[in-house]
């Protein structure tokens, strides 16, 4: 698994994975990796302190793996950074327009010919700084059983790229949809999702603030759209190539089918943890990237979504109040960020707006 130039100078591919006791997963992701048709490629694995056997499992298993160990879990923004910067650092500064880097969940599965495909997409339009495949759900099926033990590979779409809404929410298109064929078309899109996402390491450096292309103070969730809003305002598009096929982890099987008092059930069991990230990333997000004539233009739609997150977050989840508060005493911080951003940006707002749909 180390990079190796081809006669046509195919161009250089770097994978960064961030695991945290990932031992249930991981070991597909690098089979999948071993089979690729493209072989072109250094994987580099970032451990945030896993307490299972995962460290000892790539040492044993694939030597040739950069494995980058840290002493406690620094979420997925600083870990994948750690492995950005390593792949800057070491290639030659006036080729990174042919050097990218695909930033990897542990829980993904790739078909064999995904890096082919992706990669062969990325030899013309330079302007185009982040790319995704399409992304499918796997799930988990008998995960008691030793025996009967199995993934499913299903038809169910978890992710094709970015969409932005006018309310400045985000989501995955085509989320929880059967694949039909309706996201078959290459084309650009907003931005990708961090799960699965190859980013041109010109790109990469250009939207750099300080050490940072994830920004660490988000620790996990929203790193990725923060990412895509700030490539946006720098010029550079992201496009969608439907022929690159791969599969994400999302827990037991037949969660996809819920009826509604499930889904209810199911949101209230969610982590608070992770509600608490969300939601405080989100309003970092809005108040780094958005315009002050995006903000005028859609403040009742905005006002109307986040009075409900209010809301939700005091009568369910009350302890997550904190995230209001987080948001408040980082505001300096924020704002710093945002005026770098904007004093760097190169497109003008109308041309961001015209994605929020």
């Amino acid at each position: 698994m180390s990079p190796k130039r081809s006669d046509d100078m195919m161009p250089r591919l770097y994978l960064t994975i961030a695991s945290w006791n990932s031992m249930d997963v991981l070991p597909d992701l690098l089979k999948s990796l071993e089979n690729q048709t493209y072989q072109e490629y250094q994987v580099i694995v970032i451990d945030n302190n896993s307490s299972d056997e995962t460290v000892d499992f790539v040492r044993k298993n694939y030597p040739s793996v950069m494995l980058i160990r840290n002493m406690r879990n620094l979420g997925f923004a600083q870990a994948h950074n750690q492995g950005i910067r390593h792949v800057l650092a070491h290639c030659d500064q006036d080729a990174l327009d042919d050097v990218f880097v695909l930033v990897t969940n542990h829980d993904i599965v790739l078909k064999k010919d995904f890096l082919a495909k992706l990669m062969l997409r990325t030899k013309a339009q330079k302007e185009v700084g982040a790319f995704t495949g399409k992304l499918l759900k796997a799930y988990a099926e008998n995960i008691t059983d030793e025996v009967l033990k199995e993934n499913v590979h299903s038809d169910i779409i978890d992710s094709t790229g970015l969409r932005a809404k006018k309310n400045r929410t985000f989501a995955d298109r085509g989320a929880g949809e059967i694949d039909e064929g309706q996201y078959d078309e290459y084309q650009e899109i907003f931005g990708v999702s961090g799960a699965l996402a190859l980013y041109r390491a010109s790109a990469l450096k250009d939207v750099m603030q300080g050490e940072q292309v994830f920004d660490q103070d988000f620790f996990a969730y929203k790193e990725d759209v923060d990412l895509a809003w700030r490539l946006q305002w720098l010029g550079w598009k992201a496009r969608y190539i439907p022929e690159a096929v791969a599969y994400h982890y999302r827990g037991m099987y037949g969660k996809e089918r819920m009826n509604l008092f499930q889904k209810i059930k199911n949101r209230f069991s969610k982590s608070k943890v992770r509600s608490y990230f969300s939601n405080r990333n989100h309003w970092w997000l809005l108040i780094k990237n958005e315009s002050i004539s995006g903000m005028l233009l859609a403040w009742p739609r905005i006002l109307f979504v986040e009075s409900m997150r209010f809301i939700y977050t005091l009568v369910f989840e009350f302890k997550n109040i904190r995230a209001f508060f987080e948001v408040v005493f980082g505001l300096p911080k924020m704002l710093k960020k945002r005026r770098l951003l904007m004093k760097q940006r190169r497109v003008r707002p109308k041309e961001i707006r015209a994605w929020f749909v």
